[in-house]
């Protein structure tokens, strides 16, 4: 996947607009370290159905057709899963968890920038015991009704099983809808359905099925999801990283997990806003406040200058860059 000038923007804003994570202090899961010198490209995130506490991660490329359990109390792997019955994975994004504890592995990447005609997903049952084994898994051809794309995001409707793809865009990406079912037999068009205001790398659906989170290398938006239907809510406090690269909600839907590649990459746990629970309830307390759902008053502040500094930052890299 290609390093962008907005990542340049993120790392030089880490000493001096980094806001404190805020304290975790619900019922989900901590944040920990992935610690399997395996994983050094973790792009995905999705929170276990069947074992509490374990997080399903993955490489970037190069890996070959495997996916990690994670046990989040300690950091390290408890399982790695090889896929069989699909093809060599090009460029693995994301990982999400439908119904029926379905596994959703979305090779959706394009380092070619939109070149490729097709992309895949691969779906596999979420194993009953965690030991290191072998699962047949099924591929999906996937294309766009508007042609070629990027995309990083992949999410599950929890409720319907429909899946749905956010592309990466420098200036904004879409939402795009898959078909009621896949089929694994013919190609499966994805069409754009709503806009998203962030150059996403990667989204998170609640348990609920209420609320979509969308995270960037350092910002991130969330929304009412209304089964596809989206309506921007608020702006996630996401913790400055240094690749931000996968979002999960915890299994009980209290908070958001952040990830970033690298060695020894750290996955930070922040209190999901609005307290999307898997069943709702009145009241709970929540990360955002206010029309548009900042932690604080003074956190949001902050994050708008960081913001500001940042895209000055970004407008004075690319001219540099078009100039040499």
């Amino acid at each position: 996947m290609r390093r962008p000038f907005a990542l340049l923007a993120g790392v030089l804003l880490v000493g001096a607009f980094a806001v404190p994570a805020s304290a975790a202090g619900g019922k989900g899961d901590k944040g920990f370290t992935i610690s399997d010198p395996r994983i050094t490209e973790s792009s995905g995130l999705a929170a276990s159905h069947r074992h509490p506490g374990v997080y399903w991660t993955h490489n970037d490329s190069s890996d070959g057709p495997y996916i990690y359990a994670v046990d989040s109390a300690t950091g390290r792997t408890v399982a790695r899963v090889a896929l069989s019955g699909i093809g060599s994975p090009r460029d693995v994004e994301a990982i999400s968890i439908g119904p029926d504890d379905q596994i959703y592995v979305g090779d959706i990447g394009d380092n070619l920038g939109g070149k490729w005609p097709y992309v895949w997903i691969y779906r596999l049952p979420e194993p009953k015991k965690l030991v290191d084994q072998t699962v047949r898994a099924t591929q999906y051809v996937v294309k766009y009704t508007d042609g070629a794309r990027d995309a990083e995001s992949l999410v599950v409707d929890p409720k319907t099983g429909r899946v749905f793809i956010i592309d990466k865009n420098e200036n904004g990406g879409h939402l795009f809808e898959g078909p009621a079912h896949l089929s694994a037999s013919g190609t499966n068009y994805f069409r754009p359905v709503a806009t998203v205001d962030l150059w996403a790398t990667d989204a998170a659906l609640s348990p609920n099925g209420e609320q979509l989170a969308v995270r960037g290398y350092f910002g991130g938006i969330y929304y009412d999801w209304n089964g596809g239907k989206i309506k921007r809510k608020g702006r996630l406090d996401v913790p400055l990283q240094r690749q931000g690269e996968s979002v999960s909600y915890s299994a009980d839907g209290t908070r958001l997990m952040y990830g970033s590649e690298g060695a020894d990459s750290p996955v930070q746990a922040q209190d999901a806003p609005g307290g999307a629970t898997k069943t709702p309830s009145g009241g709970g307390s929540s990360s955002a406040s206010g029309s548009d759902g900042g932690s604080s008053g003074g956190n949001l502040k902050i994050g708008a200058v960081a913001v500001v500094v940042a895209a000055a930052l970004l407008f004075g890299a690319r001219r540099l860059f078009r100039r040499g």
